[in-house]
C-alpha cells in the first residue's frame, strides 16, 4: 500500500502551538518512522549501566503532529491502525523509581531482545520464556486544547500514553479533538506488553507505522474509545495461565500485592532472579480488577500466560 507521506519528524510534547509536520485530508493514509521510547538512547550494545543515565528530557518522542483539514473541537478524528514494520529489536528496563514496584526493585536493569521481524515468532527471554509477539503503539494522540507544552509521559483526555496494547493492527481509535487541525502524533511502538505495563517498560522497540485517518464530525466524546477486529489474547491464551492475586481496601496495594506474588511465584518455581521476573510480568502479564463491588475489600488477580514458560 502506498502512503500519503513517511513521517519522520519528532517531538517531546503536546503543544497545540507546534508546526504540523504535514496537512492531509480525511480518508489519507501516512507512515511514521517510531523511535523507541528512550529516543534512541538504549542501542544493541547497551547495557544496565547506561539505565542510570538516561536523559529523560529526550524519553517517548512522538512523531507528527499532523494537522487534519477540517477537524474541528467537538469532532471524533478516527484512526485505522494499517499495518506495523517493526525493527527486529528493542529493551525492557527496569528504571529506578518508575514502576509499579519501584521501592521493591530500586537498581537499574536492562533486558535487549531480538526478534524476527517478518515472521514475529516468539521471542527468547534468557533460558526462560519466549514471548509471543504483538506490535502496538504505546503512544497516540491529539493536542490538548490548554496551552503551553505539556509532558508525553502520562496519559490524557485526548489519548496519549495510553500504553493500551490492543491499539494493534486492525484496530480502530476513536480521540476527541479539542483544537483546529486536531495535531495527531504517535509513538513508543511496543512488540509486547502486557495490560499494565508493571515494570513501567513493555518490549520498547522501533518501528514503522501506517495510519488512516477520517472524522466524524460534531459527536463529542469526553475519552478515546477502542474498536478491536477480533479476539484479543489469541496468541497467549492456547495453554492457560497460572493466577495471583491481591485482596485489600486500595486497588494500588492489591495490584502491587498481586505482582510481587507472581514474581514470588515465578522465582520459586522456575529459578528465575526476580528483577527478571518482574520485566517479563511486564511485557506479557495481565493485571485485572477482578471484583470491585464486595466491600470493602477489592480483588486484583494478575495472569500471567504459561505458554511463554513451556
Amino acid at each position: 500500500m502506498t502512503h500519503r507521506h513517511t513521517i519522520h519528524a519528532q517531538h517531546y510534547g503536546w503543544d497545540n502551538s507546534l508546526a504540523p509536520a504535514v496537512h492531509v485530508v480525511p480518508g489519507d493514509s501516512l507512515e511514521f518512522e517510531v523511535q523507541d521510547s528512550s529516543g534512541g538512547q538504549f542501542t544493541s550494545a547497551s547495557s544496565a549501566a547506561d539505565v542510570a543515565g538516561l536523559d529523560f528530557t529526550r524519553v517517548n518522542p512522538v512523531a507528527g503532529p499532523v494537522y487534519v483539514e477540517g477537524a474541528e473541537p467537538g469532532d471524533i478524528l478516527r484512526v485505522s491502525v494499517l499495518s506495523f514494520a517493526p525493527s527486529g529489536w528493542g529493551w525492557t528496563a527496569n528504571i529506578p523509581g518508575f514502576g509499579l514496584l519501584a521501592e521493591d526493585f530500586k537498581e537499574p536493569a536492562l533486558h535487549l531482545w531480538r526478534y524476527d521481524a517478518g515472521s514475529l515468532t516468539p521471542c527468547a527471554f534468557g533460558a526462560w520464556a519466549r514471548v509471543p509477539l504483538k506490535p502496538f503503539a504505546g503512544t497516540i494522540g491529539v493536542a490538548p486544547a490548554e496551552p503551553g507544552c505539556h509532558s508525553v509521559v502520562p496519559p490524557r483526555r485526548v489519548g496519549g500514553n495510553m500504553d493500551l496494547r490492543d491499539i494493534a493492527c486492525g484496530a480502530e481509535l476513536q480521540l476527541p479533538v479539542e483544537v483546529p487541525g486536531a495535531l495527531f502524533s504517535v509513538g513508543d511502538t511496543h512488540a509486547a506488553q502486557g495490560d499494565g505495563e508493571v515494570c513501567g517498560t513493555a518490549l520498547e522497540s522501533p518501528m514503522r507505522v501506517a495510519l488512516r485517518f477520517e472524522l466524524i464530525k460534531q459527536r463529542p466524546i469526553e475519552f478515546p474509545r477502542l474498536i478491536t477486529p477480533g479476539p484479543l489474547t489469541r496468541h497467549l491464551d492456547e495453554r492457560g495461565y497460572m493466577t495471583s492475586t491481591g485482596i485489600g481496601p486500595d486497588l494500588m496495594a492489591a495490584a502491587r500485592d498481586a505482582v510481587r506474588s507472581m514474581i514470588d511465584w515465578l522465582s520459586g518455581e522456575y529459578g528465575m532472579p526476580a528483577i527478571d521476573a518482574y520485566m517479563l510480568c511486564s511485557v506479557c502479564g495481565d493485571l485485572r480488577i477482578s471484583e470491585i463491588v464486595d466491600m470493602p475489600n477489592w480483588t486484583v488477580s494478575f495472569y500471567f500466560p504459561r505458554c511463554v514458560l513451556e
